[in-house]
């Protein structure tokens, strides 16, 4: 990448101007994705970070990364990615989430709603919602 280069071409200012940006069937998932989260944890904050989704409660715990915002000039995987910012620290006995060799950042893609295994899912969020409770009861001591 050149000097000067921005690693993405877009910018979103508010949430509806990063919805608008989808095209329909990555916004259908991300749609029931923030659906997901909302009814895992209703008081989280919603936040456009690298132009992405990131959900905090005491800090960041999961995101949702459409393939369409791309880092780089180009388009690395399909569908939409839901991610957890501390994916190495949670229960995954099945190997439901990829790693991609990261240590820390853990994710699921996600090409259509029909794949989204809600229960499953809602699961993995709550455990990652518990965890940062966890980390935030210990920094207080």
């Amino acid at each position: 990448m050149a000097k000067g280069e921005k690693m993405q071409e877009v910018n979103f200012k508010s949430l509806d101007e990063f919805l608008a940006f989808l095209p329909e069937e990555e916004l259908v998932i991300v749609e029931r994705l923030r659906k997901l989260v909302f009814n895992c944890l209703p008081d989280a904050r919603e936040k456009i970070s690298f132009n992405v989704l990131y959900y905090y409660h005491h800090r960041n715990f999961c995101f949702i990364w459409p393939a369409s915002i791309t880092w780089g000039k180009k388009k690395t995987y399909e569908g939409v990615r839901f991610g957890f910012a501390y994916g190495n620290q949670l229960t995954d006995e099945i190997g439901y989430l990829d790693k991609g060799g990261r240590k820390q950042i853990y994710w699921k893609d996600f090409t259509s709603v029909k794949e989204i295994d809600t229960e499953l899912l809602q699961a993995y969020i709550f455990e990652a919602i518990f965890i940062d409770e966890e980390h935030f009861r210990k920094k207080k001591k």
